[in-house]
């Protein structure tokens, strides 16, 4: 069955590979999985029909038959389970991979969000100039941590892996601001996973998808 997930219609980054749509992407094509895309509207991500495969209203979504997703991370670990590539064969290794994903998205995440958030959207607010470093702080010392933890290693454990794919997904959203590349070793580990075959594919299709010229109506 033809996976269709759904992508911003444009996105806010102009498809410079932040969106979730192409942490998503890059595990399909790590998995060797074509896929389709649907493109969902800001209006449209509030309607009840994107409503019922998304109860948040966001992207992105996954559709394969009958069945449903939402959450890139829940995406991901569906697709690296019954595809090669993205999760070891031995039970300890595939344990311990499962869990730098989670660790990607709930542990260094949201912090990296935290400054998103008050940077663009709370940027107005006469608190956000006072929080912006005490959120950087928080950064820095999630990527002193993790870059400790990495080493002079090349992945998180042993083999790239969907934790490797999530880590590298998340600590791209960092680079914006300069903080990647006050951890050296953090940052030549996300330019590993963007020179990935995979990874330079799903970059590609997103950026072309977000650049293409709308249809003449």
């Amino acid at each position: 069955m033809t996976v269709t997930i759904t992508a911003f219609e444009r996105s806010p980054d102009g498809g410079m590979g932040l969106a979730r749509d192409t942490r998503v992407r890059w595990a399909l094509e790590e998995a060797g999985l074509p896929y389709a895309v649907r493109p969902v509207s800001f209006t449209a991500m509030k309607e009840p029909a994107h409503l019922a495969v998304h109860p948040f209203g966001q992207i992105p979504t996954y559709e394969e038959g009958d069945l449903v997703l939402f959450e890139s991370g829940a995406i991901i670990f569906h697709v690296a389970s019954r595809h090669p590539g993205l999760l070891p064969d031995d039970a300890q290794a595939r344990a311990r991979a499962i869990t730098w994903m989670f660790a990607a998205l709930n542990t260094v995440e949201p912090p990296i969000l935290e400054l998103i958030t008050v940077k663009f959207i709370e940027g107005d607010k006469p608190w956000s100039k006072e929080r912006m470093p005490l959120i950087a702080d928080r950064i820095r010392h999630r990527l002193g941590q993790l870059s400790a933890r990495l080493g002079d290693a090349e992945w998180l454990d042993g083999a790239f892996s969907a934790g490797d794919l999530l880590m590298v997904s998340v600590l791209l959203r960092t680079r914006p601001s300069g903080i990647l590349n006050e951890f050296p070793s953090l940052a030549a580990y996300v330019a590993r996973g963007e020179a990935r075959p995979a990874y330079q594919r799903a970059f590609a299709a997103q950026l072309a998808f977000n650049t293409a010229k709308p249809a003449a109506g």
